[in-house]
């Protein structure tokens, strides 16, 4: 997710939201791909979402340290880091969408409604990220909705595969 640029050469790189937009993608993406679900379908879920944030976490910091920042400089403490705390949006991404998993027998939802809340919260949640990126980034109104549209484009494209596969 990360550009091969160095933080201080990246106006408002502490307002890349990239991970987030990403991880939220991917949230959804798991909730699609979950198939059969065990005894504890809901707390099957909430782990396979939370542990599969941390996963691509872990492979997006160790893409960013050995993949561009070995390139440009040493690899130290600050360095690891910083690039933990870049990428981390991935792992605060796939909580939202956790989050509604575990709260849906509150609500009354089956299984299959709780899919869908968690595909739509993660869907809501990489507009929001791509929204606020373009925000902190200054964008324009303008470019702030074509961001949102494009964002909710490919949501609908994710839940078009959860329409088309059935597991």
């Amino acid at each position: 997710m990360s550009s091969t640029r160095s933080p201080s050469s990246a106006p408002g790189r502490d307002a890349d939201y990239s991970g987030g937009v990403y991880g939220s993608m991917l949230a959804a993406s798991v909730v699609i791909g979950a198939g059969t679900l065990g005894d504890f379908p809901r707390a099957e879920l909430v782990v396979l979402l939370l542990l599969t944030g941390v996963v691509f976490w872990a492979a997006h910091v160790h893409a960013e340290l050995f993949g561009t920042r070995l390139v440009e400089r040493t690899v130290d403490r600050r360095a690891v880091l910083h690039a933990c705390r870049e990428e981390w949006p991935i792992v605060k991404a796939a909580v939202p969408p956790a989050v509604a998993v575990a709260i849906s027998p509150l609500v009354g939802l089956d299984i299959e409604g709780t899919l869908w809340l968690a595909v739509c919260v993660a869907v809501v949640g990489q507009i929001g990220w791509s929204v606020a990126a373009a925000r902190r980034a200054g964008a324009t109104p303008r470019l702030m909705a074509v961001t949102a549209a494009v964002n909710l484009l490919l949501g609908m494209l994710i839940i078009s595969f959860k329409i088309v596969l059935k597991h």
